[in-house]
């Protein structure tokens, strides 16, 4: 804890962050809420906002607002090609920050409660190790996606990357268009061949029309799978597989999946935090709102998840 302590007193850390948002009438109060996280929490660093806003036009100029700025994002697939549009414009700058912070609109609501456990200090480990720093998310059992087979995510909602693993990945957008993935029938809206799990097919619309998918808990936003619905229901789906393809991608180049809540009990224990430690296990040994996962497969634990076959 010294030497993180120590660090922070030469060093003041700059937070690049990207909000994306779709307007300003829905989650209207999203950036004075990130606004006041950041006061709270690390009210030192030197920080930059670049609000993407999903509704612009492409061809509105960009607006700058003292540390923020504002420009058209990209909504092809939603915050993440908004986000690929952040990165590509701030450009070779993205190299004077320690950490980027992804964000969208929305990460105030559901579980939220592993926000307000995010310190300084944890920010600075995490600036120096190749990690993606968020809350993890689990499906009781693990699903199948193209040659993967996972069952844990980071919520793309509020994440924190260094620079280098950020450019790394290339392009946050896994998933784009209607096929392979969507038959274009909400009675079935899956097609027969998308290389998807049954059980994936299941969680994914089970959560989306509101259906308890054994966590306790439902989708904020649910709505029922009609005719009319169904570009929105493909849309979202498309949002879930990429918040999960990322993670996957992330972990198979060797950036590791860190759980802020089972971080925030080892750094209050000890500065030396394993890289290594499987995510059913950073889950069930949280030290507040722990998660007793299933037993899962030995393959399941390592850092980057095996191919299917």
């Amino acid at each position: 804890m010294f030497a993180l302590t120590f660090k922070l007193l030469t060093h003041t850390m700059r937070i690049l962050t990207f909000l994306v948002r779709h307007g300003s009438s829905k989650y209207a109060h999203s950036e004075e809420t990130l606004d006041a996280f950041y006061r709270q929490t690390l009210p030192s660093i030197n920080r930059k906002m670049i609000v993407l806003d999903n509704a612009l036009p492409p061809w509105l100029p960009v607006e700058t607002r003292g540390e923020t700025t504002i420009l058209p994002g990209d909504n092809a697939a939603w915050e993440f090609s908004a986000w690929d549009r952040g990165v590509n414009w701030i450009g070779k700058d993205i190299w004077s920050y320690d950490l980027v912070h992804l964000v969208t609109s929305a990460f105030d609501t559901l579980y939220t409660d592993y926000i307000r456990r995010l310190s300084a200090p944890m920010l600075t480990w995490a600036a120096q190790h190749a990690v993606c720093l968020g809350h993890i998310d689990c499906y009781n059992d693990p699903v199948e996606i193209l040659s993967y087979r996972s069952q844990h995510w980071i919520r793309s909602g509020f994440l924190f990357l260094p620079p280098a693993e950020l450019k790394a990945i290339g392009s946050l957008v896994s998933v784009g268009g209607s096929r392979p993935w969507f038959s274009g029938d909400p009675t079935a809206p899956f097609a027969t061949d998308a290389p998807l799990s049954a059980n994936y097919r299941d969680y994914i619309t089970g959560w989306l029309t509101g259906r308890n998918i054994g966590q306790g808990v439902t989708w904020h936003s649910a709505f029922e799978l009609t005719r009319e619905n169904l570009p929105h229901f493909e849309a979202k789906t498309k949002a879930i597989l990429n918040e999960h393809l990322l993670s996957i991608r992330l972990r198979a180049m060797g950036c590791a999946a860190i759980d802020v809540t089972w971080l925030a009990g080892c750094l209050a224990k000890t500065s030396s935090i394993p890289l290594d430690v499987a995510w059913y296990e950073q889950l069930q040994s949280r030290p507040t709102d722990a998660v007793e996962c299933r037993a899962a497969p030995a393959n399941l634990g390592s850092v980057a998840e095996t191919a299917v076959g």
